[in-house]
């Protein structure tokens, strides 16, 4: 283990953080903590072979990603969908919408999305990792993050504005 990265620092600094990517993908509270704690069962006994301290964030969100993916593959297998071209131009939200919303009903809409989607969108707008880190966590090209972004953010665009004409 790093000298200048004390285990408990990281716990202490990434479990709030990889607890709420693991809830976003197994929906179940025992199910998300098992899967933080196999993730830094994982850091314990590999986290040493880290050798630059500013990765440890991206490598802990990879490992319970791929942590995630074994647990699936062995319950069920696993189809990934290709992605489309890139959509450009986006329609924006309505002002009336976004002023509307709350944090629990948009986690709620959330989780009504496309899982391909939804991860990609959760990692890159709730955890501020980057395309690449993204790309790296999910073992996928940058394009296809980028597209899954976009493509998430307009079933959630769809998912408002259903729920903004069912308030009216």
């Amino acid at each position: 283990m790093h000298r200048s990265l004390k285990f408990e620092d990281i716990v202490e600094a990434y479990y709030t953080g990889l607890y709420r990517f693991a809830f976003s993908l197994t929906k179940n509270e025992h199910e998300a903590g098992d899967l933080t704690q196999q993730t830094f069962f994982v850091y314990a006994r590999k986290g040493d072979s880290i050798r630059d301290p500013s990765k440890v964030k991206s490598w802990l969100f990879t490992t319970l990603y791929r942590e995630f993916l074994k647990i699936c593959r062995k319950t069920k297998s696993l189809t990934f969908k290709e992605h489309e071209e890139l959509e450009l131009d986006m329609p924006t939200a309505a002002p009336k919408i976004a002023s509307q919303l709350d944090a629990a009903s948009t986690v709620d809409l959330l989780n009504e999305i496309d899982e391909t989607y939804r991860d990609p969108i959760i990692l890159f707008y709730l955890q501020d990792h980057s395309y690449k880190e993204i790309a790296a966590i999910l073992d996928i090209p940058i394009g296809t993050v980028m597209s899954r972004i976009s493509r998430g953010k307009n079933q959630l665009r769809n998912l408002f504005t259903k729920q903004d004409t069912k308030v009216e």
